[in-house]
């Protein structure tokens, strides 16, 4: 698998030392459960990687470039 057609998932919180070796491979996306420090966004903007963090079982927040998060509306009889 490419880099660059996928996303890493993370279980820490996104530092800058973790976007800069994202950006280093090519990877468009990290998704973490932890929010990003304020120097991961700002390398994140910078590099135009789009991080989604505070991610939960039915939610999360997209912090750069939302544009490469695709939303659908969920079935709320689930």
């Amino acid at each position: 698998m490419k880099a660059e057609t996928g996303f890493i998932v993370l279980s820490s919180r996104l530092s800058i030392e973790l976007v800069q070796k994202a950006a280093m491979i090519g990877c468009p996306m990290l998704v973490a459960v932890s929010a990003p420090t304020n120097y991961a966004l700002r390398a994140a903007e910078a590099a135009g990687m789009t991080l989604v963090a505070v991610a939960r079982d039915d939610s999360f927040e997209i912090f750069t470039h939302p544009q490469r998060v695709a939303m659908a509306e969920l079935d709320e009889t689930r």
